[in-house]
């Protein structure tokens, strides 16, 4: 088993996977990492569904054209939930306060399945396997993939993680450093735009030298066009077909 510094340090998204299964052994590490996930009040606000069954994931892929889907071992979408809490509150005869209707409510179940997915992404790198984080699991059909996966009122698709025996190992992708990353005290105040030029360029370097397939992609515009992309996306209507009418 890897250490926690090599786990965290030397991750990098997988997208090619062996067909071999994952011992159950570091399947129940997955899942004991995901259930011990630190979750806003202890409410644990999301739930995770674990997508073994291979007519599933080629459907997933259809809807998402994200290849790593259908040829993980294991594909785990994770899942803002208020049905659970609401479920138990009809049963003890609790008022359900509309919570899960503002944004804070959308926003606890959103941080709590990301927390849960990153347990997993930890526990199942430190077992050697590999991974990759897969947003469009919410954005490219969130109607269509709730019907399939029967995803009740209270619950949306937060985030997809792929699971694997990884057949490839990428370059590790630079990040940003620390002056743009970490702040003392207070966000800084003083101009960093050559920081922010200087990784760029060392975002283009890297996608010009890389192994494998290369790209003169930067990192601002790639990242800039990724948000017109995401403008066309109809999330708020999706939320609201699966209950979460946001007033406030």
């Amino acid at each position: 088993m890897k250490s926690v510094k090599d786990t965290l340090l030397e991750r990098r998204s997988t997208r090619r996977y062996e067909r071999q299964n994952i011992s159950q052994s570091n399947l129940n590490l997955i899942y004991a990492a995901i259930r011990n996930t630190p979750t806003s009040y202890n409410g644990q606000q999301f739930s995770v569904i674990d997508i073994s069954d291979q007519e599933t994931k080629i459907k997933l892929f259809e809807l998402t054209n994200q290849k790593q889907i259908k040829t993980c071992n294991r594909f785990l979408l994770f899942c803002a939930d208020y049905n659970k809490i609401t479920t138990i509150a009809k049963a003890k005869n609790i008022e359900m306060p509309q919570f899960s209707h503002t944004a804070d409510g959308v926003m606890v179940g959103i941080i709590d399945a990301s927390l849960a997915m990153m347990s997993a992404v930890v526990a199942a790198e430190s077992c050697g396997l590999g991974t990759c984080c897969i947003g469009y699991a919410r954005t490219a059909a969130p109607k269509e993939i709730a019907k399939l996966l029967k995803l009740p009122q209270g619950v949306f698709a937060v985030c997809g993680l792929a699971i694997g025996v990884p057949r490839e190992t990428n370059d590790l992708k630079p990040k940003q450093g620390k002056e743009l990353m970490i702040h003392s005290n207070h966000y800084r105040t003083d101009d960093m735009t050559q920081n922010l030029i200087d990784y760029d360029n060392r975002i283009i370097q890297y996608n010009t030298t890389r192994s494998g397939s290369t790209s003169d992609n930067d990192w601002a515009s790639h990242i800039i066009n990724y948000y017109r992309e995401a403008m066309n996306y109809e999330m708020l209507d999706a939320l609201r077909s699966q209950g979460f009418n946001i007033t406030k």
